[in-house]
């Protein structure tokens, strides 16, 4: 029996409830004060290590803001050369794993992580799977075997650590399992996990929203070519293919992944879940549960049973935020210091960027991991949770910057694009100059037959609508900024299969939205027969 699964065979629901998501009942000053405590943990451990020296300047903070006051804001660059090396010895303690981000900027950061993280990690991954399965406060709908469908990055990515965590301490059916699925690119786990599903059903999915997205569309085409073999012909999954064959035939339409199976709990993450959250819906037939991850803290936030927004955990890192006009005097004067927030400092409506300590002995100290939030509200009185719901909002380095006048994220071009109408299958936005002026250039598959120049305009009326920043843009700058290149059918599609058979990591399967390298932009070109620009 995994140490887990003994939980679930001993306590009652409420005591299992209580155990995984209790977390939810905290009083913000009860979340300050877990927060507090963990934090002076964490200066006396790392106190008299090489990096805890380094940041903390030879000093010893007594309180939180002693400690707020000493240590600076911090990048990968001020542990530099430890991280990038591996030095434990540099480490008040030695950590459980190393593991890297997706490499998106041109190189990989190394962080390392603790036995004690990766406990409370998988603690809050099991809480995900009772919450995305769950309708209310108090249900438990999940036990130990239930079948697990999930593709994730390998290791070295944190997932590649916290999944098979998660399995070490607690029964799970893996689909496909570890064994089967090494050496298999995303195409080939996801056909073996879509094989295996087939006869086994699904109990919960895992995946980032992306991928699930991809998912969705491999099964849909995997469906229409699909021939009976002998391997097939067993009752349940004759009776899975039937049922869904009869669904989509009633609602005039191909069969999708919510024909063949009607999982208990969805569970996303990724920064670009509320892009894909509506198609992920579209696909897999019901609310997409969204968890935030990051490589330097695994989980910081999660969603509750109304899968409405996100809740901050209090036990994996330390929370600051700096308010993001401080971000932005910071990007345009670098010696500026900011100062931040705590959560209950937070006001309704504003963005804040994320600052985390690590706890548990982890050198990370005051560490912008370059997140921007939105709080949503100070508290969820629906539901009863007295402490801030926020939402993912953006990168620090996903904007395009006009002139100073506004500033445009990915949800923000995403919105304008998707309500004019279009039809597409993928889109990217770049900055760029004319000589005179900035310019925002959004690259486009389109789905169906529209000039470039129409586009712009439509898209143009509808960043007016969407963002009070740019609805007089272009009085300010004298013409409208808007410009677009129209990619041929399949040049996404294209590009993805590429990065699949260079066995990419499945963080860069896709383009980035917003600001991708000259390289990926010049690739996709190539990849495409230019039918026009403005």
């Amino acid at each position: 029996m995994r140490i887990e699964d003994k939980y679930f065979r001993t306590l009652s629901r409420e005591e299992l409830w209580q155990r995984y998501c209790g977390f939810l009942d905290l009083s913000a000053d009860r979340f300050a004060e877990i927060q507090q405590t963990l934090l002076m943990e964490e200066i006396e451990l790392v106190a008299d290590s090489v990096l805890g020296k380094k940041i903390m300047k030879g000093k010893r903070p007594k309180t939180v803001d002693e400690f707020r006051s000493i240590v600076p804001l911090t990048s990968h660059d001020d542990y530099e050369p430890y991280l990038s090396n591996q030095e434990d010895d540099a480490l008040a303690a030695k950590p459980a794993f190393w593991s890297h981000s997706s490499g998106t900027s041109g190189h990989f950061k190394w962080v390392p992580n603790s036995r004690k993280v990766l406990d409370n990690a998988v603690r809050y991954y099991l809480a995900c799977c009772i919450l995305s399965s769950c309708k209310k406060k108090g249900e438990v709908n999940i036990r130990p075997g239930f079948r697990f469908l999930t593709v994730i990055p390998p290791q070295p990515y944190t997932s590649g650590y916290l999944i098979p965590g998660f399995l070490e301490r607690f029964s799970a059916r893996l689909l496909p399992p570890d064994e089967e699925a090494e050496g298999l690119n995303l195409g080939q786990r996801m056909q073996k996990g879509f094989q295996m599903g087939l006869k086994e059903g699904v109990g919960v999915i895992g995946a980032t929203a992306s991928v699930l997205v991809r998912m969705g569309e491999a099964v849909a085409q995997q469906t229409q070519s699909m021939k009976l073999s002998m391997s097939m012909l067993k009752p349940k999954l004759l009776w899975r293919l039937g049922r869904a064959w009869i669904r989509s035939k009633i609602e005039k339409r191909g069969i999708l992944p919510k024909d063949l199976w009607q999982p208990k709990g969805l569970i996303v993450s990724g920064v670009d879940t509320a892009l894909y959250k509506d198609a992920v819906a579209h696909y897999w037939g019901c609310i997409p549960f969204e968890l935030y991850t990051g490589t330097e803290g695994l989980v910081y936030a999660v969603q509750d049973w109304n899968k409405k927004d996100l809740v901050f955990v209090p036990d994996m890192v330390f929370l600051e935020f700096i308010p993001y006009e401080d971000v932005l005097k910071l990007q345009e004067e670098k010696t500026y210091k900011p100062s931040t927030l705590l959560l209950n400092e937070l006001e309704e409506g504003g963005l804040y960027e994320v600052v985390i300590t690590q706890f548990y002995g982890m050198p990370l100290m005051r560490y912008r991991i370059k997140d921007v939030i939105k709080v949503v509200a100070k508290r969820d009185v629906e539901a009863g949770i007295d402490l801030p719901k926020i939402a993912f909002q953006r990168r620090t380095d996903a904007v395009i910057d006009l002139a100073g006048l506004c500033r445009l994220d990915e949800k923000t071009l995403w919105q304008a694009i998707n309500n004019t109408g279009i039809k597409d299958s993928g889109w990217m936005a770049c900055k760029e100059h004319d000589g005179q002026q900035a310019l925002v250039r959004i690259y486009l598959e389109l789905d169906e037959q529209k000039e470039p120049d129409e586009i712009a305009i439509m898209i143009d009326n509808q960043l007016k609508v969407v963002d009070t920043d740019y609805k007089d843009i272009d009085t300010y700058l004298g013409k409208q900024p808007i410009r677009v290149t129209v990619l041929s059918p399949g040049t996404f599609q294209r590009y993805t299969e590429e990065k699949m058979e260079q066995g990419a990591d499945l963080a860069l399967l896709k383009p980035a939205h917003v600001n991708p390298p000259n390289t990926t932009v010049h690739r996709l070109l190539d990849l495409s027969k230019e039918r026009g620009e403005v």
